[in-house]
């Protein structure tokens, strides 16, 4: 099926799950970056808006970047401006002195926030996701109904028991995993080990993956076909209303486009004969379900 008859598939709403913004260099003034993290692509929202607008997106979970790290004051001002459009993704601070819980439920509760992301490279060294504030964190995005995104950049047999235990203690906190968990096609026994660590995760009902940065993940270019047996086994171990895809702008325009990681999604369903319910699901109705409920 070509890329224009994709177009024509039914699709209620149009979510995407995982997103960046920044502020522009004329706008760093009042929104600083982080030392060391002055971004080399353009990822201002006024960028987002066109793209999206091109694409037919019509929402998006916008996740804290580490260029502006734990000042989220830039993607707060965005949700501010666009509350219909935006959710956000928080970004939690794993300092040993406990005070990012306390931002954590700030960010939540005063400015909205429906989600938390968990990069266990923030930890302090030596220390694991599942240390005290680690677990309190958590645990609290579960009281809150936030859920939490795993972001495995190194690779999920890294982080898969802290995920487990956390799963495990906690079992009303929601798990997103991002990009796939960073699982790519398999093609050695290891790397078929570490997608059945991720297969298996599917245990636990309260476990969502993103189908999101395909380009991260895929050994091929657009439209990143050789990721139809990756999605089709994670739809058929987690249900399509556990899935969700994502582009991963600003990120994503250097390589297929934003409108690309949109329609590479809906490719790659057709070519494993997801059903049209199950397509749904994955461009924004588990989002919608998870962030607006």
């Amino acid at each position: 099926m070509s890329i224009t008859q994709t177009q024509n598939i039914p699709i209620s709403k149009l979510i995407d799950s995982h997103l960046h913004v920044w502020a522009s260099p004329q706008e760093a003034d009042k929104f600083p970056y982080s030392p060391g993290q002055v971004p080399t692509l353009p990822g201002h929202v006024d960028f987002l808006l066109q793209c999206m607008e091109d694409a037919g997106v019509d929402g998006a979970l916008i996740v804290q970047p580490i260029n502006h790290k734990f000042d989220h004051s830039y993607v707060t001002s965005v949700l501010k401006k666009y509350p219909t459009k935006f959710f956000g993704c928080c970004l939690a601070n794993p300092a040993g002195d406990g005070s990012g819980l306390e931002q954590f439920e700030n960010l939540v509760l005063k400015d909205g926030y429906r989600a938390v992301r968990f990069n266990p490279y923030l930890w302090p060294s030596g220390e694991k996701m599942t240390n005290e504030v680690g677990k309190a964190l958590f645990q609290r995005a579960g009281e809150l109904k936030v859920p939490v995104g795993f972001m495995c950049m190194k690779g999920l047999d890294m982080h898969i028991l802290e995920i487990e235990q956390l799963c495990t203690e906690f079992p009303s906190t929601i798990v997103l995993l991002d990009h796939l968990a960073f699982c790519k096609p398999p093609i050695n026994d290891n790397e078929g080990l570490v997608l059945s660590q991720l297969l298996n995760l599917s245990r636990f009902p309260q476990v969502y993956v993103k189908f999101s940065a395909l380009f991260r993940v895929s050994r091929v270019q657009f439209p990143y076909q050789d990721l139809s047996p990756l999605l089709s086994q994670v739809v058929s171990h987690f249900g399509a209303n556990h899935v969700m895809w994502g582009s991963d702008f600003p990120f994503v325009v250097t390589e297929c486009g934003y409108k690309g990681a949109k329609e590479a999604v809906q490719l790659i369903g057709n070519q494993i004969s997801l059903s049209s319910s199950d397509l749904e699901w994955i461009m924004g109705g588990t989002a919608k379900a998870l962030f607006t409920s």
